[in-house]
């Protein structure tokens, strides 16, 4: 393989957005030759789980788990269903309870319609859903400002302060387990390097300095302690009349200052192995000091997982973590599926669930997948 690897697409679309009657765009991808740390292979991640599949299959949706002294719970809200159309974005919220092995379906946040690349977030007990995007029939999609938060006890969910710049296939990331670190997303047109604080225990928000990396949506990244990383996504490139997407393979680390989320030093990072992916699971391994990110897509794509350059998007099997400690990357064995399409990865007592998503088929499932967070069983 040469060590520079481009793939270009020029396809003419004609009205703003992101869908198929989306503007006009140009996809590239691109892997620059680079010298990678001798890979450390653990035991097989990622299997089937005991806990039973969704209720619906469904992806795109926004995910996240509470725990309760010996139980836990597992949570899915908004996304799109098995048709893949606009008629298919749906509002339903669906619970699993660890005590009593199975879902339940939630009654469905009170917004007009459903959402897409909405992020859901856990924080002191309680669920917060940030943003998203609609779609119309003729394919016009608006990023919301909307926050929710879902009382797991009494089923209610409430309005919260909205997001001071709506954005959608953002990255959501706790800390403390009090502030909401928004970093980078997509605004009605164009990315945002914003990077915005939401303080669920006063309901408001702060601006930490804008994130350096090129802004992109559909990107992915963990925090473990002071340390976060994110990780690809897909930029907006303009220029000579055309609109472009790219993936980008940009990794930057960032480190929060004193206890404050609104100063976070940030440096470039070593990218990962293999191409930049799109919409992958991410999550914090605190035994192994390691921000592990799976799965995902190397073609960026459009909602129903056909790829901006007009050709399907296939799913990734891949697992790579990032050692704190070293700076490196270290691969994990390839998951035993690929799969693609996640909005977040929650851990629970040691082990990290991909909840619905798309398979290899990119057909929407109903699969739970369940990873061991030190990846050794």
């Amino acid at each position: 393989m040469p060590n520079d690897l481009r793939v270009d697409t020029v396809t003419g679309r004609t009205a703003p957005g992101r869908s198929p009657a989306g503007r006009s765009i140009e996809t590239g991808l691109r892997m620059c030759g680079r010298v990678f740390p001798l890979l450390v292979l653990l035991m097989l991640p990622m299997a089937g789980s005991a806990i039973p599949p969704l209720p619906v299959a469904v992806s795109n949706n926004a995910v996240a788990a509470v725990e309760e002294g010996e139980e836990f719970r597992l949570y899915s809200f908004f996304g799109l269903g098995q048709g893949k159309t606009w008629r298919d974005v749906s509002r339903r919220a669906f619970e699993y309870d660890s005590r009593r092995n199975r879902w339940q379906e939630l009654p469905p946040p009170p917004v007009a319609g459903g959402r897409l690349a909405s992020v859901a977030a856990a924080a002191r007990g309680r669920i917060y859903l940030f943003g998203g995007y609609t779609v119309a029939e003729d394919g016009t999609e608006v990023s919301t400002p909307d926050v929710l938060r879902f009382d797991p006890r009494s089923r209610r969910y409430t309005a919260m302060a909205p997001m001071p710049v709506p954005v959608d296939d953002t990255v959501a990331l706790v800390y403390a387990d009090r502030w909401v670190i928004l970093v980078s997303g997509w605004h009605q047109h164009d990315n945002v390097a914003a990077v915005q604080v939401y303080d669920t225990r006063r309901n408001v928000w702060s601006r930490a300095p804008d994130w350096p990396g090129t802004p992109v949506f559909g990107h992915a990244g963990a925090l473990l302690g002071e340390d976060l990383l994110i990780c690809d996504g897909v930029r907006l490139d303009t220029g000579e009349g055309m609109r472009r997407f790219q993936a980008s393979d940009e990794c930057w680390h960032g480190r929060i200052q004193e206890g404050d989320p609104t100063r976070i030093a940030w440096q470039r990072a070593t990218s990962h192995p293999g191409l930049p992916r799109y919409r992958m699971g991410s999550f914090a391994d605190d035994e192994g000091r390691q921000l592990v990110f799976v799965a995902g897509s190397e073609n960026p794509y459009n909602f129903d997982g056909t790829g901006y350059d007009g050709v399907p998007s296939p799913a990734s099997a891949q697992v790579d973590a990032f050692d704190l400690g070293t700076g490196t990357w270290r691969s994990r064995p390839l998951l035993e599926q690929p799969s693609m399409d996640h909005r977040g990865m929650p851990c629970v007592r040691g082990r990290c669930y991909l909840l619905g998503g798309m398979d290899v088929n990119r057909e929407v499932t109903d699969a739970i997948r369940e990873h061991v967070r030190g990846g050794v069983e």
